[in-house]
């Protein structure tokens, strides 16, 4: 699998949506929350060109988006391909 990366906050239901959508299918990710980690949201706005809300996931290195985007994905199957190695 593709490395995967999220940055989240706590209190966040669609963190935890996407994040639950990731571990249903085996996928570790690397965490990174916001809220404890203020710096961060900038790498995080820099990273995912200007978007401020979470979670935004990068898998690969490659920003595909916030919850609703990573479900899309899922939906019409280019989530598995973009995963594999």
């Amino acid at each position: 699998m593709k490395p995967v990366q999220i940055y989240t906050t706590p209190t966040c239901g669609y963190c935890a949506a996407a994040k639950r959508l990731l571990t249903s299918k085996g996928v570790s990710y690397a965490e990174v929350d916001v809220a404890a980690h203020p710096a961060r949201r900038a790498e995080m706005m820099e990273r995912a060109g200007g978007r401020r809300t979470v979670p935004q996931i990068f898998i690969d290195g490659q920003h595909v988006g916030g919850c609703d985007d990573l479900y899309e994905l899922n939906e019409t199957g280019k989530l598995d391909p973009m995963l594999q190695d």
